[in-house]
Order: C-alpha cells, then structure tokens, then sequence
C-alpha cells in the first residue's frame, strides 16, 4: 500500500511513496502525533536529483527490517529541499553546528517541537566507510531520547537558542569603504588554483558570483590577475567533464580538483549563472570558445529543460538512470564509442576526448567521462592528418555519440516551475540574448516571465476590505508556479524575479515590467524586512497570515552564497538599479541599510559571500546609467536601445524612456525632453552625463569610455 506521500506534488516525496516507512509530509500532523506518543521524529530532507539520496533510499528506507525500527521508535518526516528550501536551510544549520557539514540527504532526529538533538548526512545500513551503520544509529538515537528524554530537549533547546542568536542580524557602525571589497578580493584571488582553475581543491563548485566580481573588477581597474583567474576557470570548466561535452549545460559539481569527474546532476541554478558568466567572459575578452559553451547551455536548457508549449524553466535533470547506476547514461566504455563510430572517427575522438586505457568512473574503470584532452591540431599531429579534416572528424564523433547516448534512457527530468530558479534562468537568457542578438533566445526568456507571472504571482488586493471580510493575505510570487496551495513569500523567489522583470524592463522597455519590479521589491521592504534594515529569506508569519511553523522559528538573513546569489545580495541589486531607473532615492537608501547589517561581516566570508561582495562594489561605485530618450516604436530609437543592450560594461543600467508614455523619471542631470527632437542617449554617471549620443557608434562609444577613471 502507498504511504501518504502518494499525493504529493513534490516528485522526491512521490519517489518515497512505495516504502514500507509511514512517511509524513512536512505538517502539523507528525509533530502532534510525536508529541501524544513521546517519540522523536526522524526527519529525512533530500532531493530528487541527489545520488546520495537514492542510495539510501534503497538501502534503508526500502529495507522491511530499517523500515520497522523508524515505524516503532519514531515519527517519519520526508522534506524535497527544492520544495521547501525554507526548512532545509534551517536544518542544515543545525546539523552543521553538530557535526561540522551538512549536505543530502540529511538525516535529523528531532523532538516534538521540532529542534534538532541529533543529525548526521548519509549512513550506510550496516557500518561502512568509516560510517555507523543506519540500524545502529537509530537504536541508539531511540533509547537515547527514551531514557535520557530531558537532556535530549536540553540540548536541543541550547542548540536552538545559540542558532536564534546568530540568525539575529545587527546593523554595524563600520563604513562601507572600498578596503571592504578590497579585502574579499584579496582573499578570493588567494584561494584561486592556478593549475586547474576554480577556487579550493577537491570536491570544487562553480563560484559564478566570484567569477562576475571579477569581471567587474578587471573591467573598472584593468586587473589583469582578475581577468586571468576568470579565464583560466571557464576554460578548465569547459574543456572538463563537468561541462556535458555531447549534450551541453554544467553538471552540479567536480568530484576531482581537474573539473573531470562530475557528480552528473543538472540543476537550472547552476547553469543559468554559468551561462551569465561565459556570455560576460565572451563579451569581456571575445574569446569564441567561451561564445560556444554559452551557446551550449542555451542549447540544453531548451532542449531538456524548457517547457515549450507554456514556457517557463524545468528544475534540473537526474544524475542517474536508475538506482543502480552512477553516470552511466553520460559515460562511455571504449567499444561502445566504437560501435557508434567510424574508425576515422573513433581514432580522433579517442585522442581528443580521453577514450582510451583505464577510465575516470572509480565504481567502474571501463567507462570514461568525456573530456577535452588534446586541442584538434595536437591530434592532427598524433595521426599525421590535416587538421581541418581531423576538426571535422572531431565535430562528426561528437554528433554520433550525441545520437548513440540519446537511445538511451535518459535521467529523469524534474518538471517542477521554482519561481526563484526561473528568475535566474530567465535573467541569463536576456544576458545572452542581449550578447549574442539572439531574438529567439529572447523570446524563450519573455514566455517564461510571462508564465510566471501568470501562475506564480499573487497581486496586492485592489481594495482595503469589503464585505466578505479582510484583504487576502499580500504574499508576492509563490514559490511554484500552478500551485496555489505551495509555500509563498520566500525572499529568494522575490528578489530573483524583480532581477529578471528589471532585465526584462531594460531589454524592451515595457512599464508593465518596471511597474511589477518595484511591487515585487515595495513587498520585500513591507514583509521581510527584519528590524535592523537587512531581509529575513522569508516574509514574516504575520504577513502571510502562516504561523511560524514547529521548529522554524529559527531567523535567517542570507548573506552567502549557497551556491545561488544570495538573497540580501540580489535584493540590494535590484534596489540600486531601481534608484537609477526612476529617480526615487529611497530605494538606494535601503540598499544602503541591507549592506549596513550584511556587508561589514558577510565580506569577511570572501568567496562564499561573493554576490555580496560584488553588489557592495556596485553601490559604492555605482554603474553607468544610458538612457534611451525617444519614441519606442521609432526604428531611430531602436537602432540606438539595441547599440546601448549590446555594449559590454559590467552593471550598466539601459533604460528606454518615451517622453510620451513616460515609465520611470530622467536623472536631473538630463536636459528637459523637448517633444519631437531627435531620439539620443544619454550616458550618465552618478554625478553627471555625457554630451547625448545620437548614432550606435557614438552611443558605443560613449557608454565605453564615458566616467572611466585613469589607472596607473
């Protein structure tokens, strides 16, 4: 018989849906039941796409015997950290303060109010790998709360108490100076790997919010150690295994400190600020290649991860097949490549991706991650043959064994619309639409912004009340899309989502996004503000008309990266572009607080608090401002908002302003409109504007050198 998780609409739970554990879903009812029946709950946080999650799915949550010890000892809880990052983040907290990591799944005992006294990641069932076996473990666990039950709520109320107090965020009298960024910087650019690229050794995560300071920084002060630890990382990336050579987009992380051997899971966070990164790492050098792995992830996304009959960002793609797989699906046993290939074909594909002696796969030594080992031209050399022919054999392999992997049966794909995820998404995609004059990239970007705002959006009520009672609850953008029922509120979802109806707003200089940016940010201030002036990562119980729920009552202001944008981050972001766009000074006045409570501590954190860091650089040398005065269906006006969309310089703000449908304010340093005049741009620092440019060329040339301050 299915558990209760056979109803849920979160595909994690449903996976867990035929085990023998009498399962809860995340709600009152298991904290009650634990409470009558003096049991801790076993709480089990995971991810659909996670391995570790599967393994011990299978091996002790689908075992009779581990099964009958949860049923009798315990009160079982499943969480999809996807579904509920809310509660994840609260619980890795915990667990990390016990054991000194966290990760998925995560393994919790907890007691009837929800605090944490034991936790620990993955255990085997029986002792292995320097693991307590799972059976042990919950024995023990059990007669631990069963004969020493007030000490257990003792420690667990001291680890709650120390966790409240670090999650209470107090503003700092320290000045926000440029020393701070100066600082972080410094210790970004010492944990960078000179061999490999990337920051830190084994395992090693994509850092993108470091990669875009970085550009920021080499484009402001020509920092040729910044623009070199860019290159050198998205170059070890892409020619690595964990960029998906045959298919396109970035696995979620490298096992090995060389980018070879991926933990195979794609996830649309990861590859929508990869994508940023390679398309402003394009932009920024012109270096083709890093046009082409761009072009890759496009490719992917839409092709797996792209809803397009209704629009809107899938959330990732599996790393195995099934259970009893580790990668296969993306890896190659020799002969295998042989059977898809000519002879002409294997040889050069063997030299250029690796296909040789013993493979990458530990579990497995037969079968080879795909990497790029040799450039075309050292495999010409090795065979004796032109390169250009060799070039083409590479590019035939290439499309074989695409064809000959797509007869398999692929990883699941997680359908599920995050609202956050598909902020981010969306925001890459106009960056790349932007860079490359791609329309059709664009309009993949707008129809998901279209579907977002259609299914996850719940607007302000119109009225103050009326006779059927009070207003709805305000609660911004839900956190899936086409469930009305789902967790709303989340900072996350906000701020990312204003980020892309700002980029949307630049990019076709429709009000209605502009207008929908800054109702998104007016809730953020209104509801997740904490007293201090920085954002808690949810709306607070008495605006979303929720109680806090048992044992989150824990506050948390996001200041690192984990590994997306942090959410105090991005909200700073958004708030300062929108201080540029229409003129209203109490947005930066309150970017200003939230870096006053975050930043001084949070750049302390260095390369997990990159995002931070960056958005502090911005606001403390704001961008340029280019604004497009002019008619919006004048082609004029056109050629000149496409000129200024297309130029690179990090965190410019493009605004198209029509004197006759007026969306945002001119910056007072601008000359009165004067209907009818020609159309122009002006190009504006923070403290004044360039002569207006009326050619692409001159608009080109403008925005890149206008404000620049002489280095060296």
């Amino acid at each position: 018989m299915p558990n209760r998780l056979s109803a849920a609409t979160s595909p994690y739970l449903r996976s867990a849906a035929h085990q023998p554990v009498d399962w809860y879903p995340w709600s009152d009812e298991p904290f009650a039941r634990a409470k009558a029946e003096n049991k801790p709950i076993l709480l089990d946080i995971g991810a659909v796409w996670c391995h570790w999650c599967h393994v011990i799915d299978r091996e002790s949550y689908d075992n009779p015997e581990i099964a009958r010890i949860i049923n009798e000892q315990f009160v079982a809880v499943k969480v999809d950290r996807d579904e509920r990052p809310d509660i994840d983040v609260r619980y890795q907290s915990a667990v990390s303060a016990i054991t000194g990591q966290g990760g998925w799944p995560l393994t919790a005992a907890l007691t009837s109010e929800g605090k944490v006294f034991f936790g620990g990641t993955y255990f085997p069932p029986d002792n292995a790998m320097g693991r307590p076996g799972f059976r042990q473990v919950l024995l023990a666990v059990a007669e631990f709360y069963r004969t020493k039950r007030e000490q257990a709520h003792a420690y667990a109320d001291e680890l709650f108490q120390t966790l409240h107090r670090l999650g209470a965020a107090r503003a700092s009298e320290e000045a926000l100076t440029p020393q701070l960024v100066e600082s972080a910087v410094s210790d970004i650019e010492r944990q960078f790997d000179p061999q490999n690229g990337g920051f830190g050794g084994a395992p090693k995560f994509p850092h993108t919010g470091a990669l875009e300071l970085l550009l920021r920084r080499h484009d402001r002060i020509a920092d040729p150690q910044a623009l070199a630890i860019v290159m050198r990382t998205l170059e070890k990336m892409a020619r690595g295994g964990v960029y998906d050579q045959l298919g396109g987009g970035f696995h979620r992380y490298s096992v090995d400190a060389s980018w070879i051997v991926p933990h195979f899971e794609k996830m649309i966070y990861d590859n929508a600020e990869l994508l940023r990164n390679y398309v402003h790492a394009y932009q920024a050098t012109g270096n083709a290649f890093f046009r082409e792995i761009a072009e890759g992830v496009v490719g992917y996304v839409t092709g797996t991860l792209t809803d397009s009959i209704r629009g809107g960002f899938y959330a990732s793609q599996d790393a195995d097949q099934s259970l009893d797989d580790d990668g296969e699906y993306y890896t190659w046993a020799p002969e295998e490549a042989a059977v898809a290939l000519s002879p002409e074909e294997f040889a050069a594909a063997s030299q250029a991706y690796h296909l040789e002696g013993q493979g990458e796969m530990h579990h497995d030594p037969r079968r080879h991650v795909l990497f790029i080992d040799k450039s075309p031209d050292v495999v010409a050399a090795l065979l004796g043959r032109p390169a250009a022919a060799v070039q083409d054999l590479i590019a035939g392999a290439k499309q074989r064994l695409l064809a000959a992997r797509s007869a398999r049966p692929a990883p699941f794909v997680d359908s599920t619309i995050y609202t956050g995820w598909n902020g981010m998404m969306i925001s890459a995609f106009l960056e790349a639409a932007r860079a490359f004059d791609r329309l059709d990239i664009r309009a993949t970007a707008l129809c998901a912004l279209d579907r977002i705002v259609r299914d996850a959006y719940q607007p302000p009520p119109r009225e103050p009340g009326g006779a059927d009672g009070p207003p709805p609850a305000r609660r911004g953008f839900r956190h899936v899309a086409s469930a009305p029922g789902g967790v709303a509120g989340l900072l996350d979802d906000q701020v990312w989502m204003a980020r892309a109806l700002v980029d949307a707003f630049e990019q076709t200089g429709d009000p209605r996004h502009l207008a929908l940016a800054e109702e998104t940010m007016a809730y953020v201030i209104r509801e997740c503000l904490a007293p201090w002036g920085a954002f808690y990562d949810t709306a607070q119980p008495a605006s979303t008309g929720d109680r806090s729920p048992l044992g989150l009552g824990v506050p948390y202001v996001p200041t690192q990266d984990s590994p997306t944008p942090a959410g105090n981050a991005v909200a700073v972001l958004v708030l300062d572009r929108l201080a540029l766009i229409t003129g209203d000074a109490r947005y930066r006045e309150a970017a200003e607080r939230v870096l006053r409570v975050c930043a001084p501590a949070g750049t302390a954190h260095g390369l997990f608090a990159a995002s931070l860091i960056h958005a502090l650089d911005l606001h403390l040398e704001p961008p340029l401002h280019a604004v497009v005065v002019g008619p919006r269906g004048d082609p004029r006006v056109g050629a000149l908002h496409r000129a200024a969309l297309a130029v690179y310089r990090p965190g410019t703000v493009v605004h198209l302003y029509d004197p006759t449908a007026s969306a945002g304010q001119l910056p007072p340093e601008i000359p009165p409109v004067v209907g009818g005049s020609a159309p122009r741009v002006f190009a504006c620092s923070a403290t004044a504007c360039a002569p207006p440019a009326d050619t692409p060329e001159a608009v080109r040339e403008t925005i890149l050198a206008f404000g620049r301050v002489s280095v060296g």
